[in-house]
């Protein structure tokens, strides 16, 4: 059990943040350790799904993915170390400053603050693991990640009975249970526990990391209303379960879910882009191709998440960067976020050639 929690550990903790260093110079973030989290994670998502959906479309056995993505995580690892040591006296001066301001001296009152977020936080872990239970969508994509790691094969059996059956063309193109399928593959934990105890602890913690940069850029000179913001967001989340289709429920409930995934994390980290993005428009800036690497890894996570996340990033990409582009009179960016979009346009395309 200890071996298993040791290379979950590795693979949701230490290989993102290592892969994160191939991103993490964006408007100053290359000192924050959770910055580079979220965004090597959301760099290892994108490339699941770029190898991920070929693989299954060519009914591929799900070990062929496993191989693939092993060689992905190396790569981009290797890639992260190699541009660190290139800049390294820089980046470890830097890096400890940035470091230090996060965790220097801090009021009596903020600490108390700071106690009472992790103190919430630490609850609703506790909570979303203690209280997990099978919803309907888990009848089928807890189940489809069960059988691909018992069966090793990709969206070919019958979720609901475990018989033979055709490709799962629309499914498959949101692939975010063989994701699962992988944790538990590599770790040898059953699919079953790392959805229901694993996941709501990882990926409840990545919604609130992305909240946290958010209101790194909200209170850019006022930190100390940080823990103030992030309490407001837990209570939020605590109370926010009055439907069954809020994100708030989707969050704490469902996190195992893409569609949680996209909600809480997904749309949450691209806003926190498109708020860099325009601070570079607004002064004139030029904006860094790190920026639009992470806006294209960004919508390739939302399709991996969910084939309504294609439709909803877009959209969202499309709207902000207009009105971005006319209202600081920088049409010219617009092309580089248009070609961000480009994974979603191929996922919608090929949905609905699926659905007919």
């Amino acid at each position: 059990m200890v071996t298993q929690v040791l290379i979950l550990a590795f693979v949701l903790l230490v290989v993102p943040i290592f892969a994160g260093g191939c991103v993490s110079r964006v408007d100053g973030m290359q000192g924050n350790l959770v910055f580079r989290w979220i965004g090597g994670q959301f760099l290892l998502w994108a490339g699941f799904q770029v190898i991920c959906v070929p693989l299954i479309l060519k009914e591929r056995e799900f070990g062929e993915l496993v191989n693939f993505f092993w060689l992905y995580m190396v790569a981009l690892a290797l890639l992260a170390a190699a541009r660190q040591i290139r800049r390294w006296r820089g980046k470890v001066k830097a890096g400890v400053s940035r470091i230090e301001g996060f965790v220097g001296r801090k009021s009596l009152g903020e600490m108390i603050l700071w106690a009472v977020f992790w103190g919430i936080l630490l609850f609703q872990l506790v909570q979303a693991v203690r209280l997990a239970y099978a919803d309907g969508d888990d009848a089928y994509y807890v189940a489809v990640s069960a059988i691909t790691q018992d069966a090793e094969t990709m969206y070919r059996k019958l979720p609901y009975t475990g018989g033979e059956t055709g490709l799962d063309v629309r499914h498959s193109l949101a692939p975010f249970p063989m994701w699962l399928a992988f944790l538990a593959k590599v770790s040898g934990m059953p699919a079953v526990t790392v959805a229901h105890v694993v996941l709501p602890v990882v990926l409840i913690s990545m919604g609130y990391a992305v909240f946290y940069l958010l209101g790194v850029r909200l209170f850019p000179d006022k930190r100390s209303r940080l823990p103030i913001y992030l309490i407001f967001v837990e209570l939020l989340v605590l109370f926010g379960d009055y439907s069954f289709y809020t994100m708030e429920n989707f969050m704490i409930a469902r996190s195992r879910q893409g569609k949680a995934a996209l909600g809480s994390i997904v749309i949450p980290f691209l806003l926190l882009l498109l708020l860099i993005w325009l601070k570079k428009l607004q002064e004139g800036e030029k904006v860094p191709m790190r920026l639009y690497l992470l806006f294209a890894a960004g919508a390739t996570t939302g399709c991996l998440c969910s084939t309504l996340g294609a439709l909803l990033l877009c959209m969202m990409l499309g709207i902000v960067g207009l009105l971005g582009a006319v209202c600081y009179r920088r049409l010219r960016s617009l092309f580089p976020l248009a070609v961000c979009c480009i994974p979603c346009v191929c996922y919608a395309l090929l949905y609905l050639m699926a659905a007919d």
